[in-house]
């Protein structure tokens, strides 16, 4: 079966707080010929691990670089590693995301009051301006 994953699929997953939700997890996971995991999807991901979780930044980055390296996982590749990027560098993942994406939709600036977002972005070499 070809699945479309809620973050709180992969929170469980990754957290293994409750063990009857992270063995259901883990069974559909293997089990699905396809795992689609959209953009809001990691975003949301993100947000949980570090502020519920409070997981450090490179065990964040380790777990999605596992899901992404899964062969089965379809997911924005490049818009992923322009968000690890971004929260390797101290920012915020979400972020280089949005960036990322409105670039794709035909962007050629990203606007925000967020000063280290922009800075952040300019220099991963997604154009953007403070406001």
């Amino acid at each position: 079966m070809k699945l479309a994953v809620d973050t709180n699929v992969l929170v469980r997953s990754v957290v293994r707080d409750d063990v009857r939700q992270a063995r259901a997890a883990d069974k559909a996971l293997t089990e699905a010929t396809l795992i689609a995991v959209s953009l809001p999807c990691l975003c949301e991901l993100v947000w949980v691990l570090r502020k519920v979780y409070r997981f450090d930044v490179a065990d964040i980055a380790a777990a999605i670089r596992a899901l992404a390296a899964t062969e089965k996982v379809a997911m924005n590749r490049s818009a992923v590693d322009a968000g690890l990027a971004l929260l390797e560098a101290g920012g915020d993942f979400a972020d280089a995301i949005l960036a990322h994406e409105s670039q794709w939709l035909g962007a050629e600036v990203f606007v925000s009051f967020d000063r280290q977002a922009v800075s952040l972005l300019n220099r991963a070499g997604l154009p953007s301006r403070l406001l």
